[in-house]
């Protein structure tokens, strides 16, 4: 069961995800694999991942510090780290960088996952594509492991439609039971915005025993048969600790454009999304999917102060 809220109130966070538009400098600086073929810079490599460590403590010091309890931690914090070429350890020599950034995510008790990308497909026709994305399971796995995560999560979609819905949901199932049983109960599902709806994710979840994400864009872009406020409850029943869902603006409401994010968030909409939410009693996270990141979430937060009575808890939590 979910961890549903008792009282009258409920509660909701708003994260960010990987990047910052505030603070210099990134934690997704990348080393492009025909680049490092072409130079076997090792040493170039263990700058970048360097690099990537340190200002990622510095961009959780600065969530801290704004306030910001819930965030994404991009996939490019250790380039080339999938590629079976590259035989470099990317733990040991960086056991230092990996305690300073768990003792602050520890310490100031945030909530921070990962979300693989569009290789990571599992339920593809082809075994190299599916052995390719156990790799990044792994990759993924491991740093929940280095950063000591409580309640770890990995966020995938559900990925090919080859040969029909059915078949692809079925090849997803039988691949998801052949992965380490450590990676099984860390991985959550999300509906996308073309081919996998929210019932799917539901279908899924009820053989497997997986959290499920709302993604609330993805479902506008791809609706259920059934509307939101009936599968809503489905949802977070799912969840053993908080639900987390995602929300973002369409760039533009044409069929083009629709699919992709807005720099900012309408806020007439998440309001909208609220009025649904409530009807759950749920306390739950709300992941802000929009181009200029944390910038975006605190125009959201300064809107909501003006446009509603919403009271809040800190900078980027309220109760409804």
């Amino acid at each position: 069961m979910g961890n549903t809220n008792t009282g009258d109130n409920m509660k909701i966070r708003l994260g960010y995800a990987c990047i910052s538009e505030t603070i210099i400098g990134t934690s997704s600086s990348t080393y492009p694999y025909t680049k490092y073929k072409e130079e076997q810079d090792n040493k170039k490599l263990e700058q970048i991942i360097r690099s990537n460590l340190f200002h990622l403590q510095k961009l959780l010091i600065y969530n801290n510090k704004n306030n910001i309890h819930f965030f994404r931690i991009s996939s490019n914090l250790i380039p080339l780290a999938t590629k079976e070429e590259v035989t470099l350890d990317y733990f040991t020599p960086y056991q230092q960088e990996y305690q300073k950034i768990a003792q602050i995510i520890q310490e100031k008790k945030m909530r921070v996952d990962f979300h693989p990308g569009e290789y990571c497909v599992i339920n593809s026709t082809k075994k190299k594509v599916v052995d390719g994305s156990i790799e990044i399971l792994k990759y993924h796995y491991n740093l929940l492991k280095y950063l000591k995560i409580k309640n770890p999560i990995l966020v995938i979609h559900v990925g090919s439609m080859e040969f029909g819905k059915e078949k692809s949901l079925t090849r997803f199932i039988n691949n998801f039971k052949k992965l380490p049983k450590e990676i099984q109960k860390v991985i959550a599902i999300e509906n996308d915005d073309k081919s996998f709806t929210i019932e799917d994710c539901l279908y899924l979840a009820d053989h497997l025993k997986i959290p499920v994400i709302l993604d609330y864009h993805h479902h506008i872009c791809n609706p259920s048969t059934k509307r939101i406020e009936e599968l809503l409850p489905k949802i977070v029943k799912t969840w053993t600790t908080t639900p987390k869902m995602h929300f973002s603006s369409p760039k533009k409401k044409t069929k083009k454009e629709m699919r992709s994010h807005n720099d900012y968030i309408n806020c007439n909409e998440f309001i909208d999304f609220l009025k649904i939410l409530k009807k759950t009693k749920q306390d739950i996270d709300i992941m802000i999917e929009a181009k200029k990141k944390d910038e975006a979430l605190f125009r959201l937060v300064r809107e909501l102060k003006y446009q509603t009575e919403i009271i809040f808890l800190d900078e980027t939590s309220f109760i409804l």
